[in-house]
């Protein structure tokens, strides 16, 4: 099983996705990491990416799950995945890959982008990134809100996961 967390920044996706991979003793592998310096450069600078800067970031991501895949293992991912697109590229047709979507109102992602420190995203692309999401519906993705504390989110998390029949605790 591979699972994607999902979401804008500051929806928590690294946070999330750590503790998940400790709930179910995986890997855990931040998408952030595959991104060039060019894309973190531009978003440093504010300049939101363009689906050719995210092309090669996606088919990178993609190629690590194929890999932890490919040696049978269960593994957490980030990845924002803003675009239905974006995900089915990531999926690649598995049906062994599935994606949790943190989602939280804007006020709540705004406030903590503002108080992140050491990241290279540009909070003021917060807007683009909104306007961008295409929204998962419930046949692609698991749906947790944010308000709660982290670990009030892995459960809610592995709790949907149950009742799909993707993780047997």
């Amino acid at each position: 099983m591979i699972l994607i967390v999902m979401g804008v920044s500051g929806a928590g996706k690294t946070l999330i996705g750590e503790l998940l991979a400790q709930q179910l003793h995986c890997s855990f592998t931040d998408g952030d990491a595959f991104h060039s310096a060019a894309n973190k450069a531009k978003m440093h600078h504010g300049i939101p990416l363009t689906d050719e800067d995210r092309w090669p970031w996606l088919d990178a991501i993609r190629a690590a799950i194929k890999e932890k895949q490919g040696a049978g293992e269960t593994a957490v991912f980030t990845c924002s995945a803003l675009k239905r697109a974006y995900r089915e590229r990531l999926r690649g047709g598995d049906n062994d890959v599935c994606f949790i979507y943190l989602q939280g109102t804007q006020a709540l992602l705004h406030e903590r982008l503002q108080t992140r420190t050491g990241h290279f995203f540009d909070p003021s692309l917060l807007q683009s990134q909104l306007d961008t999401l295409e929204v998962p519906g419930a046949e692609e993705a698991i749906t947790v809100n944010i308000a709660g504390t982290p670990h009030e989110i892995v459960r809610e998390a592995l709790t949907q996961l149950q009742a799909r029949g993707e993780y047997a605790a």
